[in-house]
């Protein structure tokens, strides 16, 4: 029966590291789109979704399938519980893949703003990078490095503001890019928040290592200036 039960957990482990691979392709063709005016590829992203979201679905339901069944140990729960939840981010990711995707479709024939595609090629870059340590970090079950790339998320979030800036004068000075500002703007948000996504997962390494939950978002623990 351990037997069995260990080649299950392992099982549960590779479907949730290959839906790390399969939203981090998401958000790279998403991004791309964007960057290269894309159409094809922008829906190719939005019809790969449901993938994402099956494959949620189906961690969830093993998840709780192994908890009701197999009574696990705390070193055995702290890894499904990890993979339940971390898994729910991962999806949400996904989801702003998608809303990336959709924004690229928007910005079709309309005028674009180099500047700011250049910048928002940057947020990706980072995001990229971070997501792939993280994801690198849970393999390893690695609590330390899952700090330090937590920690990442600030130089995202000053790429971010750069994008507003950027966006907001460009739009004082000339009226008919406002709804390209506003595109632009909600796509920085989207890379954002997968930013904070990130972070979760981070989170979640350190409690499948040490046992305990960890704030490592310095957003929500330190006051707004």
């Amino acid at each position: 029966m351990r037997s069995e039960f260990e080649t299950e957990l392992q099982n549960l482990h590779v479907r949730f590291s290959e839906m790390g691979m399969m939203v981090n392709e998401a958000i790279k063709k998403a991004v791309m789109a964007l960057i290269n005016h894309d159409p094809e590829l922008a829906q190719q992203v939005i019809h790969n979704d449901q993938r994402i979201n099956n494959r949620e679905m189906d961690l969830e339901k093993k998840s709780f399938e192994m908890i009701a069944l197999q009574q696990p140990v705390s070193s055995d729960l702290r890894m499904i519980v990890t993979v339940l939840k971390a898994s729910s981010d991962l999806e949400r990711m996904g989801d702003h893949a998608v809303s990336i995707a959709h924004s690229a479709l928007q910005l079709q024939g309309k005028p674009t703003i180099e500047a700011v595609e250049k910048l928002i090629q940057q947020v990706y870059e980072k995001v990229e990078a971070m997501f792939g340590q993280a994801i690198n970090a849970y393999l390893q079950e690695d609590a330390k490095a899952a700090t330090k790339i937590a920690q990442r998320d600030l130089e995202i979030d000053q790429l971010i503001k750069q994008i507003e800036r950027l966006c907001v004068e460009k739009m004082k000075t000339d009226s008919k890019m406002v709804e390209v500002g506003t595109i632009y703007v909600s796509v920085a948000n989207y890379l954002e928040r997968m930013g904070d996504y990130v972070t979760n997962l981070c989170e979640w390494v350190v409690y499948l290592k040490r046992g305990k939950l960890a704030e490592l978002n310095v957003k929500k623990t330190k006051p707004n200036v």
